[in-house]
């Protein structure tokens, strides 16, 4: 795509696992003279399998030059398009819906959605679009109101939409692009025949007869068997492995046949899975249901196996002989007694059993043998057949635990005359439950029966503590709960069901603002139709120039070693290799400072360029997995990528590596300065109270997962050395100065471009400029552009993540609540390198109180140096961690008392004029305006009551609610950084240009930015451009962060119109009617400069921590969030019912802009307090590189109802049209539901007699949650000893 300029499809993991690169995949079928459009990833989708199929990429939906269509007209308008990466993918997934069916219903959007990643917006405002194409979406429920008019109830109006439906185009299928005819002809008349391609290493051969294909295996059993290329292909992309010959059979049309027979249906082995899927969909009502209970089970687990692209190239065939230990499909395949044809020097009907598995990833079939057709058998009468699956996300998300269970009686008894189980996720194979299967046959179904079952199950099903995959005690109890769920559904067959139904919206606008002034008004963002019609640019999407080369890292594989010989010779041979880049090619610092610490660019060592004797280096180390070695520069990125697989390390290992803060802390490996704050006298006050309580809290790490890599391009302007740097970054003038000192030139010499950024959250400052140095080294050493651009599994293991947290805590407060003093300590995994960690601990320092008064307080801070990849700035910078600690320390003093934590919650806030504990005076009446709405607009107290009859009335299901206020403090505590610049030209025609220092990754700064120029200089947006930010207009630019890039960027900007506007002053009194273009054409020709720099001094904040006091923040943004949850406490699954949001964000500029602020962060903090998990092996690995294993949250996760509120009526003198910066802080929201699942567990744990305060950590997982509710069957699981074993993945 990229070398015929079809950009629009975005690289985001490369296996499938976001979504982003969506295409439309179009076949015709001779047989029935119909044409099947299907989405898929593209990342995953050979050419060579395309032979005869159209490919639609979102260029070809529509564009801003011809006419967009109705999708990407309704996903921009409707404010679903933030940083934009993602969109073009959101964008063919809803396209190809409509394709196949104009008028979906909403299960339908959110189905087609499954496989689509977005880091940026919460999902609501894409939903909200495409819901418009919905037959429902006239009615009010599926508009988000509470109440519905088919009731004959009335709704609340709003007083504002976000968007206008009527404004719409209107979606018509006759328009919607033809399928070539060239194609049909082709495939009528043309013969069939052998398609063979020839690649650098590999051949691709695609016959078309059984025939054939059983010859081609029989001469080359290696040789793999490519249908979907779901496996295949990431091992070939991220292990290296190499297949010379590849067979691709999708033309053999007797893999694809369906027969049905008096005893069930053989079904072609290269059917996908989701034509399976509507297959037994299409038969189910077809037949008495007694006759399709295998059919629906499978078409249970079907639907969430993998994304729907996923399951639209994945067969059958393939999920079988894959035989992953934790299938899907497998275990209700077994247990539901179909069997598999199997050909190859004649046909043969094997069983899947339990012998068909016989080892990881192998099968009991030889190499040569192929599966033709599996058959999927009818049930008896008197037969139930179930499946159940746990995840650590509900939807496209790998098996934790699977199972497939059958049990057959007899006519008129409850003996069970036959019993099936089978497991996924218990083992190196699916495994037969055969010894409990034994214990319960002859016998009735009965508690009795069930309860030596149990035992059994436990004593049959073993896991070694170190088992691959960990969670050992969570994957045994879930065997134990799936058997009683199976129980239940024997006895009561129960079934639920849910809707997605995202929220609303109330902002207001001054009734005496010109209607032509967007301010505070929901503008779209800038460029969201060209991000939806993929013609948006980002960094990896600028064309290629002449002679560019691609980068690629060599990076360390030990934690803690001494690098004892690099070879590269292997890799200068490799064809396309140019060179590699070593520490001693840097000209300039080969080193970055901070905070007194410096960071290595590349790993010094001595570089074996020549096949000569191992060179031994001295005293060159390196201190975590994934540090950067050297790189390699080729001439496209598959020859780099080989290029830096064949570099090779000699290590020698050091003692003694740390990777736990306990650890570090015991080596007394800290990162200096360690803080300590204080008011009062905590020592005293704790001999006054009624009550003194102690616990610790722990919260993991968190992965940026911007839907762009790192990306960069630096391109040599060929004289006096000069740089042109275009990079994905947050802080170009940052980037530019490390590139300066790196090549040993002055920073006027490179110009950092930035145009827009695919999402960043904090993760592209520090990093991004080291990434940037060494790739403007091999620019500088090559005399060539240089380009890298970071796979995702790379990107996460270079770039560090959020802090991980351990909290310890000692509390004193009396018997009514009041928390009278509090001593807290937080230790940071820094990683190995200091980066920002200092700052992080500081603002964590200051958050300690968060909306709380507690008169004798005490918070240290510690930044632990570990043998991990150096953890960075993220979202919030220490903020979530530093208030989880603290919120969890009022939970334990609720439950302490046996109180709602709301209450105890309400008693120690801040009331009146208050001061923080470093002496910052402000009002906390907004921040009581929020709590008191929130529990308003959520209807809290009648919420709470129902939970508590719904607990009563159900046993293995919990409701759990919590409320949580927010206050968080704007603007940069170093002052240096609170000031921005800005450049606006006005040009002849009156159009105008603006520049500034803030990038636009998402947050809608450009967009606020033309607002802002829109009121000063009194004409509309539509003449206002904002094209990119760059060094060379706008200089010494501060990073894009804080919450703080409207406030500072918004007043430089006001203040250089502001200029314009009063020169032309004059012109507008001679001639009070004319037109801004006349006024400007005008000025021209009176010599008035029509150019402008504009300048903002922020606040002088400071912290002075000799004396524990200072002013760091500006002002502070409040909010509160209530959010309800349903805990499956069998599982730990949980599902969010409703959240209610009220943010104070003072006047918004852009309310659109804003709420999709809230809801991104909102829902990215849900996935840090309860499903984002970074997992690290006991040699300091990590192993969550990508999509398939480190999960966000989805369109799944999305509450049920999803209401944000703006507290109406608020005024904030300290920013920009007293606006408020709403980026980071309404994060820490999502902290509701994982106190939601709390107090769920709390009422599970009440019934097993278990009162008072419990350790759960952060995230809150399906496996703590579960384990945490002290089931009958998490208690029949044996505890193993700490220390006994080694772990299969580190407690970080």
């Amino acid at each position: 795509m990229t070398s015929v300029r079809l950009t629009g499809t975005k690289y985001g993991c490369g296996g499938g696992g976001c979504g982003a690169c969506t295409v439309m995949v179009s076949h015709y079928r001779p047989a029935t003279k119909t044409i099947t459009h299907y989405s898929a990833n593209a990342c995953l989708l050979p050419l060579c399998q395309l032979h005869g199929a159209a490919v639609t990429t979102v260029e070809g939906v529509g564009s801003t030059r011809t006419r967009i269509h109705p999708v990407q007209e309704r996903i921009a308008k409707a404010h679903g398009s933030q940083c934009g990466f993602c969109s073009p993918g959101m964008v063919m997934s809803v396209y190809t819906l409509l394709r196949n069916r104009p008028q979906p219903a909403m299960d339908d959007i959110t189905h087609a959605l499954q496989g689509n990643l977005c880091r940026c917006t919460g999902y609501r405002p894409i939903i909200d679009g495409c819901r418009t194409f919905c037959q429902e979406a006239d009615c009010c429920q599926a508009n988000g109101a509470g109440d519905c008019c088919l009731n004959g109830e009335e709704t609340l109006e709003e007083t504002q939409h976000l968007f206008d439906k009527r404004e719409f185009l209107p979606l018509d299928p006759t328009q919607e692009l033809i399928f070539p005819p060239e194609l049909i002809l082709r495939a009528e008349t043309a013969p069939p025949q052998t398609l063979t391609f020839r690649g650098e290493r590999m051949m691709w051969v695609s016959p078309t007869s059984l025939e054939e294909l059983v010859q081609l295996k029989a001469r080359n059993p290696e040789a793999p068997l490519v249908i979907g290329n779901t496996n295949i292909g990431p091992d070939i992309k991220f292990k290296g492995i190499l297949h010379p010959l590849i067979i691709s059979p999708t033309r053999v049309l007797d893999l694809f046949e369906v027969t049905q027979t008096p005893h069930g249906v053989w079904v072609g082995a290269g059917c996908s899975l989701t034509e399976v899927c509507s297959l037994l969909e299409k038969l189910l009502p077809q037949f008495p249901e007694e006759k399709t209970e295998v059919f629906r089970a499978l078409s249970q687990q079907l639907g969430k196996v993998g994304s729907l692209q996923i399951r639209n190239v994945a067969s059958l065939g393939g999920n079988i002989m894959i035989a992953y230990p934790n299938s899907d499909l497998n275990p209700v395949l077994a247990a539901g007694n179909c069997k598999v044809s199997v050909i190859s020097n004649g046909k043969v009907i094997v069983p899947l059993n339990q012998d068909f598995f016989v080892s990881f990833g192998k099968t009991i079939l030889k190499p040569e043998e192929i599966v033709v057709s599996v058959f999927i058998p009818f049930s008896r009468k008197g037969e139930l057949v179930r499946a159940y699956r746990q995840a650590p996300r509900k939807e496209s998300s790998f098996c934790t635990v699977t199972s497939g269970m059958r049990v057959f009686f007899s006519q008129g008894s409850s003996v069970v005359q036959d019993l099936s189980i089978y497991y996924g996720g218990m083992g190196p194979t699916t495994v037969s439950a055969t010894q409990t299967c034994t214990a319960i046959v002859t016998r009735p179904w009965d508690d009795e029966t069930l309860q030596r079952a149990y035992d059994v199950l436990l004593d049959e099903l073993v896991l070694p503590p170190s088992a691959p995959g960990g969670k050992v005690e969570f994957r045994r109890s879930l065997t134990l709960s799936f058997l009683f769920k199976f129980n239940l559904e024997v006895l009561q067959k129960l079934r639920e069901m849910t809707v997605v139904v995202p929220g609303s919206f109330l902002s207001h606008v001054p009734k005496d603002q010109r209607d032509q002034d967007p301010v505070g008004r929901p503008i779209m963002h800038r460029s969201a139709i060209s991000q939806a019609t993929g013609e948006a640019v980002y960094c990896d999407d600028i064309p290629r120039t002449d002679g560019e080369l691609f980068l690629a890292l060599v990076t360390s594989s030990r934690a803690h070693a001494k690098i004892t010989g690099l070879d590269v010779s292997q890799a200068l041979r490799l064809p396309g290799v140019v060179d590699v880049i070593t520490a001693k090619d840097v000209p300039g610092q080969k080193v970055r400072k901070m905070f007194g610490y410096e960071e290595v660019l590349l790993a010094e060592a001595e570089v074996q360029r020549e096949f000569l004797i191992t060179v031994l280096i001295n005293n060159i180390s390196v201190s975590c997995v994934g540090q950067m070695i050297c790189a390699v520069v080729a001439d496209t990125r598959a020859h780099a990528k080989r290029g830096a697989a064949a570099v090779k390390i000699g290590y020698e290992d050091l003692p003694e590596p740390l990777f736990t803060v306990e650890e570090a802390s015991e080596k007394s490996s800290f990162f200096e300065p360690r803080r300590m704050i204080e008011k009062g006298n905590v020592a005293e006050a704790f001999k006054t109270v009624d009550h003194v309580h102690q616990g610790e809290f722990r919260m993991g790490g968190q992965e940026h997962f911007y839907m762009e890599t790192q990306s960069m391009l630096v391109v040599p302007v060929g004289e006096e050395t000069e740089f042109n740097a275009y990079v994905s970054t947050q802080w170009p003038t940052g980037t530019q100065d490390a590139i300066a000192e790196a090549l040993g030139i002055p920073s006027n010499r490179v110009t950092c471009h930035v145009k827009r950024i695919g999402g960043a959250f904090g993760g592209k400052v520090v990093k991004t400029a080291t990434l940037a140095c060494i790739t403007a080294v091999a620019a500088w050493k090559t005399n060539c552009a240089v380009r890298c651009v970071l796979e995702r599994g790379e990107d996460m293991l270079i770039s560090g993540a959020r802090h991980p947290v351990l909290g310890k805590y000692k509390v004193g407060f009396m018997n009514d609540g009041r928390i009278m003093a509090a001593d807290m300590q937080y230790y940071t995994n820094a990683g190995n390198t200091v980066d920002e960690s200092p700052l992080v601990v500081d603002k964590i320092l200051l958050h300690i109180d968060n909306a709380y008064n507690i008169p004798n307080l005490r918070g240290r801070g510690a930044a632990c140096r570990t043998n991990l990849p150096s953890n960075t700035a993220f979202r919030g910078f220490g903020v979530p961690q530093s208030i989880m600690v603290l919120e969890n320390m009022l939970n334990d003093v609720a439950m302490v008392l046996g109180r709602p934590a709301d209450q105890i919650r309400e008693i120690n806030m801040y009331q009146g004029p208050s001061v923080t504990h470093y002496g910052l005076e402000f009002s906390p009446e907004n921040l009581w305006r929020c709590w008191d709405q929130c529990k308003e607009k959520s209807d809290y107290a009648a919420r709470r009551r129902a939970a508590d009859r719904f607990n009563q009335d159900n046993c293995w299901k919990k409701r759990g609610l919590a409320i949580v206020p927010i206050k968080y403090g704007i603007a940069f505590a170093e002052s240096f950084l609170n000031q921005a610049a800005a450049l606006v030209h006005v040009y002849k025609d009156g159009s105008v240009l603006v520049s500034h220092g803030g990038t636009e990754m998402g947050q809608g700064l450009h967009t606020k930015m033309q607002q802002v120029a829109s009121r000063e200089l009194g004409i509309p947006p539509s003449k206002i451009y904002i094209s990119e930010t760059s060094t060379n207009t706008v200089p010494n630019t501060c990073p894009s962060a804080a919450s703080y890039g409207t406030d500072a960027n918004g007043m430089a900007v006001r203040n250089a119109c502001q200029t314009l506007y009063q020169r032309l002053e004059p012109i507008r009194q001679k001639n009070p009617k004319g037109s801004w273009e006349s006024w400007v054409k005008a000025a021209f020709l009176d010599k008035i400069s029509l150019s402008a720099t504009g300048f903002y001094r922020g606040p002088d904040l400071y912290m002075d921590w000799d004396k524990m006091a200072g002013r760091p923040y500006a002002y502070f943004t409040f909010g509160a969030c209530f959010c309800e949850v349903e805990l499956d406490c069998l599982t730990g699954d949980y599902r969010a019912v409703r959240t209610d949001i009220v943010m104070d964000i003072g006047r918004s500029v852009n309310p659109s802009m804003d709420i999709g602020q809230i809801e991104g962060a909102f829902l990215q903090g849900l996935g840090l307090y309860t499903l984002e998990e970074l997992k690290f092996s006991p040699s300091g690995l990590l192993y969550t590189r990508g999509p398939s294993q480190y999960k966000i949250p989805a369109v799944c996760d999305v509450p049920l109802r999803f209401n944000v509120y703006l507290l109406p009526d608020s005024h904030n003198p300290h920013a920009i049209y007293s606006s408020k910066g709403i980026g980071e802080p309404s994060l820490f929201l999502g902290s509701s539901v994982f106190f939601a699942i709390k107090d769920a567990v709390a009422a599970a744990r009440s019934e097993s007699g278990l009162v008072g305060p419990f350790p759960l950590d952060s995230p809150a997982t399906p496996e703590r949650a579960c384990l945490a509710c002290a089931s009958p069957f998490t208690q029949k699981i044996p505890a193993s000893t700490p220390g006994s074993f080694k772990p299969w993945a580190l407690n970080i």
